[in-house]
């Protein structure tokens, strides 16, 4: 098996990567969902999100896994990225009936993918997820600084 070199780069600041984390969230378009059932089965799926400067945005299905587990535990992890550029976000989740999903996000999000989640014939819910641990690392040299974000709250 080939062994990858060895890493020369310096880390990355505190800074830089909470600038590539809020660029990502901005330009990316698929985030991973991971959230757990009453009986702490995990459930792990890719969906379109929108970030709007301050929360996730996600709609799905209200009774597939992932819906039924937000909407019942009230947490998930979201993320981006490969094994060696990673960004995860722990959030706290809040549910919306596909009516009441505030008009700003629902607006945003479907001039971003072309489609309106409030319009399909199949039912749909909307999860604000609101972020209250956010990590990024490139590769192992990252990780011991990875948080840029604690209680909710930017470290940088």
């Amino acid at each position: 098996m080939d062994r990858l070199p060895p890493v020369t780069e310096s880390p990355r600041a505190a800074v830089d990567r909470r600038r590539d984390v809020l660029d990502r969230l901005d330009r990316e378009q698929d985030v991973w969902v991971a959230s757990a059932d009453g009986e702490g089965v995990p459930w792990l799926v890719p969906l379109w999100f929108l970030w709007d400067g301050t929360d996730v945005w996600l709609a799905t299905r209200p009774r597939n896994p992932t819906g039924r587990n937000l909407r019942a535990g009230g947490r998930t992890r979201l993320a981006l990225g490969d094994t060696r550029d990673v960004v995860l976000i722990d959030g706290d989740v809040e549910t919306f009936a596909g009516p009441d999903a505030p008009g700003a996000a629902a607006e945003a999000f479907t001039a971003k993918y072309g489609w309106d989640p409030r319009t399909d014939r199949a039912d749909y819910t909307w999860f604000r997820v609101r972020p209250v641990a956010v990590q990024a690392w490139h590769e192992e040299r990252e990780l011991p600084q990875r948080y840029v974000m604690r209680d909710g709250v930017w470290l940088v």
